[in-house]
């Protein structure tokens, strides 16, 4: 059962798991062991919950959900390509690290609001949440398929667009800045030659 976003902050609103040395997951609130699959149906539900090492009591949500992804990724319907975790990796360590979660984050965020839009559109369409609703739903998602593929492909072009805007934009405040200092590799930006000599 889903966790009503109003009592979010309630008490046992929380799920806490613990993971033991034998990689079993414990689930405080049903006292059971879960597994992988169950923690995912959690994600799905939107289920506020955290994992920890029941020796040390450390964090290990994002190992866990991390874990997911991978067993998801290695179903034979991969979300992301090579190329694209790739490029992930090569962020670790630049500058822009810090930058690139949460310009994935707000991405994700709009991706899933435009398919919360399209999902409220086809329930007016086609009624309350019913069985039949959703077997349209998924009737008109393989139809549409290649116009969202397009549709996503496009807003991936342009999000593209405004990073690299970003990042010109951010190195040409870092010349301004610095200018007239010199750093090793760096040489000291030279005087505007138009300017007129001073004797």
């Amino acid at each position: 059962m889903a966790v009503n976003p109003a009592n979010a902050k309630s008490e046992s609103s929380l799920r806490l798991i613990k993971k033991y040395p034998n990689r079993r997951l414990y689930d405080t609130k049903t006292s059971s062991y879960v597994t992988l699959a169950d923690v995912k149906q959690m994600v799905l539900k939107n289920e506020e919950f955290r994992v920890v090492d029941a020796k040390s009591g450390d964090d290990l949500t994002r190992p866990i959900l991390l874990q997911i992804i991978l067993e998801e990724e290695s179903g034979g319907l991969p979300m992301f390509s090579s190329d694209l975790l790739s490029q992930m990796i090569r962020s670790y360590g630049s500058a822009m690290q810090g930058f690139m979660g949460s310009y994935l984050e707000k991405n994700l965020e709009a991706f899933q609001q435009m398919q919360e839009a399209l999902k409220d559109q086809s329930q007016k369409i086609y009624g309350d949440n019913s069985r039949a609703s959703q077997e349209l739903w998924a009737q008109f998602m393989n139809l549409q398929g290649p116009a969202m593929q397009s549709l996503m492909q496009a807003y991936i072009e342009q999000s593209q667009k405004v990073f690299a805007q970003f990042q010109d934009q951010m190195k040409n405040q870092a010349r301004n800045m610095f200018a007239g200092f010199s750093f090793p590799g760096f040489p000291a930006q030279s005087q505007n030659k138009s300017e007129p000599d001073k004797k």
